[in-house]
């Protein structure tokens, strides 16, 4: 399972309707599911409105995913892809001396 994390900003649109906020991550959550997928969502202050951490079986799944939920014209995204400590770990074990 691939990691990414995605920082998110509300659109006009989004800020409008922001008492749906909740609805709409309920329904990246459901897709994620769907794909085989978790996504889990913080609302935040400052920079970002908000974090999410979504594990998906590949990059492929992942844009889907991503793409789905911008496309209703509620936020925009910055999506980067992330390891945990262990995959880390495999990943620099291959880095030549």
């Amino acid at each position: 399972m691939d990691h990414y994390v995605v920082l998110g900003r509300w659109t006009e649109q989004g800020a409008k309707t922001v008492r749906e906020t909740t609805k709409r991550a309920d329904a990246v959550k459901a897709l994620a599911s769907k794909h085989g997928g978790k996504f889990e969502l913080w609302w935040t202050m400052g920079e970002y409105d908000f974090v999410g951490l979504l594990d998906a079986p590949s990059d492929e799944v992942a844009n889907q995913i991503i793409l789905s939920a911008g496309i209703q014209g509620n936020v925009r995204t910055r999506t980067m892809k992330a390891w945990t400590a262990s995959e880390m770990e495999k990943l620099v074990s291959k880095i030549p001396p």
